[in-house]
């Protein structure tokens, strides 16, 4: 099995509904999101997929997150905006996105192995199936 990792991040704003402490009150980070793709076999030029498509992939799933109070971005309205379920969110996306790029990704058998949305240095969760 091979895997690739990738980091990017945003900053955004967000509030945790139904929460007892600080975290109820509207606040942000700059959240770094990390992911790990997995095939287990490679293409003809040697690679899982392209460290550019990604990428690409990744920075159009934060640009709809970036500078935004993620509790209006949809699922967020209704989902609380959990690192938890941020993590889950663009797990979900960057599956479609690489659904999306067609058969050679497919034929190879790319999968998100596991996405973790970090709120800070020290405090991250985890997504994988």
């Amino acid at each position: 099995m091979y895997e690739l990792t990738v980091i990017s991040g945003f900053a955004a704003a967000h509030n945790l509904r139904g929460y007892e402490g600080a975290c109820e009150r509207l606040h942000g980070h700059n959240w770094k999101v990390e992911v790990v793709v997995a095939a287990r076999t490679l293409d003809d030029t040697g690679l899982v997929v392209d460290f550019k498509i990604l990428k690409r992939g990744l920075k159009e799933i934060l640009a709809g997150l970036d500078h935004r109070l993620i509790n209006e971005v949809e699922p967020f309205g209704t989902v609380n905006p959990s690192s938890e379920n941020l993590a889950r969110f663009i797990y979900m996306e960057l599956t479609g996105f690489l659904r999306g790029m067609g058969d050679n990704v497919l034929k190879q058998g790319v999968q998100v192995r596991r996405v973790t949305v970090w709120e800070s240095e020290n405090a991250g969760a985890s997504y994988y199936k």
